[in-house]
């Protein structure tokens, strides 16, 4: 177990030191916007706050790094809503697919009252949302072209342990397999399932391109990362350094919207030049057939008035 004084935040020589720590290699575009908002915060504060970050996961798992901030042994995280739903039931709201009718609209809702909402919906379970950052849109990928969604019929597709994703692709006519992500280049190989789901960089990265050569652009769903800190480290800041913190966790946004959209770019030209077809198949059938979702999510009063504030603006 690793001590606490090595974690979350510390003075030396007046210098206020939090610690991140993610799951991310050094080279994705939220590392280097936490990267850059550490420079951000080191010169908002005259050097009197700095960002020491630990990525790759040498602290540990997204959830576990979660856990280390709910008892104030580690400062700050980067998560995936996927993994915050089983903290804060209301970010279940972003599996749903086809929330968002482009990316425009998910960026209008995150940086806007909706967004502050739910940054602020975890603060009971003692972490203090920060800021959103874009982490694309997920489309299926598969070893035959999909263009509509009765081709997905019988299917074996990769989802993440989400009971959101396996529905999708149940009332898509697909058979839900969660694989861990480690796994799934070798289950594809072996035709344990016959595709998968995710964004244009992770399939890129993961180099699932060399068995699946169709990319399927249906767009069906955007999960953003997080970016928390624990709220007794946030309790503990004054307001100035509260200031300082939220102004250079703000500035990485844009920053880091930009890298993505880089990373977006730089993987579809490379999928392409390794063969992938990709293909932009008509959205309306697959909204049409998960359609039935939003009305079980609706049962919960919560969920209901979030969609619909989503939708409406």
């Amino acid at each position: 177990m690793i001590s606490s004084a090595l974690l979350s935040c510390h003075e030396t020589n007046k210098t206020k030191v939090i610690k991140l720590g993610h799951g991310l290699d050094i080279s994705h575009p939220v590392h280097e916007a936490m990267t850059y908002m550490g420079e951000l915060l080191a010169e908002k504060s005259g050097g009197r706050m700095q960002l020491k970050i630990y990525p790759s996961q040498q602290l540990g798992t997204e959830r576990e790094c979660l856990e280390l901030l709910q008892i104030g042994s580690l400062g700050m995280t980067k998560v995936s809503v996927g993994v915050l739903e089983n903290f804060v039931p209301d970010y279940k709201l972003f599996g749903l697919p086809f929330l968002f009718r482009d990316k425009e609209h998910a960026h209008n809702v995150l940086d806007g009252e909706i967004g502050k909402e739910l940054l602020d919906a975890s603060i009971g379970v003692r972490l203090k949302g920060m800021a959103f950052y874009d982490a694309g849109s997920r489309s299926f990928y598969t070893k035959k072209p999909v263009n509509k969604p009765e081709d997905l019929e019988g299917l074996k597709l990769r989802v993440m342990e989400s009971q959101t994703a396996m529905d999708m692709v149940r009332n898509l006519g697909g058979s839900p397999t969660p694989i861990s992500w480690g796994e799934l280049y070798t289950s594809l190989q072996q035709g344990i399932v016959d595709g998968a789901e995710n964004n244009l960089p992770s399939f890129y990265l993961s180099r699932h391109y060399e068995v699946c050569k169709y990319f399927i652009m249906d767009e069906h769903t955007m999960l953003p990362d997080v970016l928390l800190i624990s709220t007794s480290i946030w309790d503990d800041l004054d307001d100035q350094q509260r200031q300082w913190l939220d102004e250079a966790a703000r500035g990485s946004i844009p920053y880091e919207r930009r890298a993505w959209e880089e990373a977006e770019n730089h993987a579809l030209e490379e999928i392409k030049k390794a063969g992938v077809e990709v293909i932009y198949p008509d959205k309306d059938p697959f909204r049409e057939k998960v359609s039935g979702m939003y009305d079980v999510f609706k049962r919960d009063a919560r969920l209901k008035r979030l969609i619909e504030a989503v939708q409406a603006n």
